[in-house]
């Protein structure tokens, strides 16, 4: 074995996975110097965190990846994304629209993707190459982590053991899965919630299947609820155009590769046979898994490490994205200098409790719903009164998405309501809202607000007087706070935000917003950044 000299950086990354590049991409563009290590020297070839949101897309908009991302789509735009739920097969003849992203994107700046993870993964390399403050180390693979008062250190090794490196840093984050090494050597502990339920995942090539499903027009993953499966899922999601497919379902917790009709499964699921050519048959167990806390001193986590749960809705990816970008700016703070204490307290106080509404509000909601619905209704015994209820769950599907509004309402950054929650649920409105995404405007000169985005934070200044643009710029130099003030005259959309003052975080959301003709620049600048 070799061991060579040890290097310093400013943060490491473990887990070169689409969280952990994402979170290098936020730092490397702010100048930090950050060192990705992950122990897979190439993207692995499964379809998983296919559905790219809105909100996520924003993010490849801002790390300057986002036309990329759209040229590396396997699945033609003319032909669709969409997602359908269907009762006991896909040709029963009862389905609806699923997931339909459509109805909130005139909140957000940019419209929804989908593709599969490791296409979204080799463009996030991409772009990390671009960065020179950026060091990648694929083919390595972290197994010691430590801290102390002024920093913290990895020790790595190539994944065949012949060479040894150590790293240091101001801090440490663990992106590097559920199983994270960054997490258990930090002392985190967890909490789970165990469905008990053994899942298959199947990738598989089938131009049948293609052909069955050209039935339904704009459609690229496919929800079967079936009674005897109380409320889980059968999932199909196309890959690509080239007869690739993927398929979960629950399975008998004795299943084997070897021992299970996997074929039939399928036939079961679609209401048809079709040809099959199985690619990767895996399982995984049906839990959820909270870390107790984001942080531990200089060590912190995000994505699956800091949370994981069933590949239901498309949560998981995007969730990880936003661990990203919420943190990757705390951190810049923190290291460039202008970050209060609690500043890095805020990404947990933030972060975990909009994952574990999304856990509770959504996935495991879903799950119980669809169990009493299919308990109460059957078409077979009264159909009339199955077609009204599924009826209105078509309503009930729409109003998913609209709710789905990650907000940090309670954060001790924020200067929302005293009684709120950071939580998944909210509402998409165009009023700007402390603690809420920015909604996209057209401003007087034509261009949108998000165009006007800054990486630091930004002052929206609709018709303020001179002495209030001038007393949260002397503010923010004060504090050595990035500032962008953008004026703006009567016209466009912008009156829509219903506050002449608008103080937008670098992670586009709403700090601070008022009508308050003379507000305390320098009191609401220090809450905003944790002082």
């Amino acid at each position: 074995m070799t061991t060579s000299a040890s290097s310093e950086t400013q943060v490491i990354i473990v887990g070169g996975g689409p969280v952990g590049l994402g979170l290098a991409i936020e730092l490397g563009q702010r100048g930090i110097r950050c060192a990705v290590i992950e122990r897979h020297t190439q993207p692995q070839p499964v379809p998983r965190g296919q559905n790219l949101t809105q909100r996520t897309m924003e993010h490849f908009h801002f790390w300057g990846a986002e036309q990329a991302l759209r040229r590396a789509r396997t699945i033609p735009k003319e032909y669709g994304i969409g997602g359908m739920t269907a009762y006991g097969s896909l040709v029963s003849g009862y389905h609806y629209d699923w997931l339909q992203r459509e109805l909130v994107r005139p909140f957000y700046f940019t419209d929804n993707e989908r593709l599969p993870q490791y296409e979204t993964e080799a463009v996030l390399r991409h772009r990390v190459s671009e960065l020179p403050s950026v060091e990648t180390l694929y083919g390595w693979t972290v197994d010691q982590v430590m801290q102390d008062d002024d920093g913290a250190s990895v020790a790595f090794a190539t994944r065949d053991g012949g060479e040894r490196r150590t790293m240091r840093a101001s801090y440490v984050v663990g992106c590097d899965g559920s199983r994270s090494i960054v997490r258990e050597q930090a002392g985190i502990t967890q909490t789970r919630s165990d469905h008990d339920r053994l899942m298959v995942l199947l990738v598989f090539r089938s131009s049948g299947l293609h052909k069955l499903l050209e039935r339904f027009p704009g459609k690229s993953f496919f929800n079967v609820l079936h009674p005897r499966l109380k409320g889980y899922w059968q999932f199909f999601g196309r890959v690509d155009l080239d007869n690739n497919w993927f398929f979960h379902a629950p399975v008998p917790a004795d299943t084997t590769k070897d021992n299970f009709d996997f074929k039939q499964l399928l036939f079961d699921a679609a209401g048809a046979e079709f040809d099959v050519e199985f690619q990767h048959i895996g399982f995984w167990d049906l839990r959820f898994a909270t870390a107790d806390s984001y942080r531990k001193g200089r060590l912190f986590i995000a994505g699956d490490s800091a949370h994981s749960h069933p590949p239901y809705g498309g949560y998981g990816i995007n969730t990880g994205f936003e661990d990203a970008t919420n943190l990757g700016w705390k951190l810049a703070a923190a290291l460039n200098g202008w970050a209060g204490p609690a500043l890095l307290d805020s990404y947990d106080a933030e972060r975990r409790p909009v994952f574990a509404s999304t856990a509770r509000d959504f996935i495991e909601k879903s799950i119980h719903d669809d169990r009493d619905f299919l308990a109460a209704f059957d078409p077979a015994g009264d159909r009339t009164s199955f077609e009204r209820a599924w009826t209105e769950r078509q309503s009930g599907a729409k109003s998913e998405v609209n709710v789905f509004e990650p907000n940090y309402e309670g954060s001790p950054i924020a200067w929302g309501p005293a009684t709120g929650n950071c939580s998944a649920k909210g509402a998409h409105v165009f009023a700007a809202q402390a603690g809420h995404h920015l909604a996209p405007q057209p401003l007087s000169s034509g261009r949108n607000i998000y165009d006007e985005l800054r990486d630091g934070f930004t002052l929206l200044a609709l018709d303020a007087p001179p002495a209030v643009r001038n007393g949260f710029a002397e503010a923010a130099a004060k504090l050595s706070i990035p500032l962008t003030i953008i004026t703006d005259n009567r016209g466009g959309d912008r009156e829509r935000y219903n506050a002449s003052l608008v103080l937008i975080r670098p992670d586009q959301f709403v700090a601070w917003a008022s009508n308050d003709g003379s507000p305390d620049a320098e009191a609401i600048l220090r809450r905003t950044t944790g002082s």
